[in-house]
């Protein structure tokens, strides 16, 4: 039992890192005032553009490991472009956000899927990014083998929710951030930038977002398909309301999916008898529970989260 458990909290880490990178970039996103539906159609194109580096080049080894690297760069730049994309439609624009999010979540699922079977043809596995072993901490009986023995991306991902804590409550670029979600007129009158900031918000969360679509494609599957994201875009938008767009929180509900993930994994491996439509269905059920209760404390909620601002017309 001890050993079914630890493997289970094991697999936690490394299959949490993709939600855990895009519900980040979406929180950025909404604590500036905009909500991206979209976030699945970016993880799309991060996870097709990340996985054809590795490919094309072939090969293993040493030398790969920097073509999964420059895969990964590639996929956030990708990211990035596609959240100035998104800043234009919603922001100069001004279009309806959750229309325009739709529109970029099929745009992206499409194109990755239409690249695939024009560059690739069919499914073809990648040598991936192997896993490290923190020395004398990846021994330690149980702890070892459930926090210090994973690939470099699930440290990163890790690392990097403090430091978007950091980001967002301790530097001015944050405050900003915070300002124009909160009350845009306010900080517009305070010589913010609100149009701009929201820009950077965006460019970031599609960085996130193309970085963990990445990570699914080169770090966990070692492969693309068309339903290798499988909804997680989704549910990283509902992480950011699970997690009251504070990342420490964000982070705990990434967690408590993947473990539903993977209890629904374990239990069909291990042959138990359990209905396997209510193993898959699971994960999502503990989402939806979890946010019927929490939706009636939206007190953190950014107030002009998907409100458009022109500061020409006063509301």
């Amino acid at each position: 039992m001890v050993a079914i458990i630890t493997n289970m909290l094991s697999m936690c880490i490394p299959f949490s890192v993709a939600l855990l990178l895009a519900s980040l970039g979406e929180m950025f996103n909404q604590r500036a005032g905009v909500f991206n539906l979209g976030c699945e159609g970016v993880m799309a194109m991060g996870a097709f553009v990340g996985m054809l580096v590795p490919f094309l080049a072939g090969g293993g080894g040493a030398v790969s490991q920097w073509y999964n690297v420059l895969g990964f760069v590639l996929a956030a730049l990708l990211g990035a472009l596609f959240g100035l994309f998104f800043g234009v439609i919603t922001v100069t624009f001004r279009a309806p956000q959750g229309i325009a999010g739709i529109g970029l979540q099929m745009f992206g699922v499409g194109t990755a899927g239409t690249l695939f079977r024009h560059f690739v043809g069919g499914t073809q596995s990648i040598p991936g990014i192997p896993d490290i072993e923190i020395p004398l901490l990846s021994k330690i009986p149980v702890i070892g083998d459930i926090f210090f023995s994973h690939n470099a991306m699930a440290y990163l991902a890790y690392l990097f929710v403090p430091v978007a804590w950091f980001i967002l409550f301790k530097t001015y670029w944050g405050l900003k951030v915070r300002a124009v979600g909160t009350n845009p007129r306010a900080a517009d009158s305070m010589g913010i930038n609100v149009s701009r900031t929201r820009y950077e918000a965006l460019i970031v969360g599609g960085a996130l977002a193309g970085l963990a679509g990445a990570y699914l494609s080169i770090a966990q599957a070692k492969m693309f398909s068309d339903t290798l994201i499988s909804g997680r875009g989704f549910i990283a938008v509902a992480l950011v309301y699970f997690g009251h767009w504070h990342p420490l929180q964000i982070m705990g509900g990434a967690l408590l999916f993947t473990f539903a993930q993977t209890f629904q994994t374990i239990v069909q491996s291990m042959g138990i008898s359990f209905p396997y439509e209510l193993a898959v269905m699971l994960p999502y059920v503990i989402v939806i529970v979890v946010l019927s209760f929490t939706s009636r404390n939206q007190i953190t909620a950014p107030t002009a989260l998907g409100k458009p601002f022109n500061r020409e017309i006063r509301t």
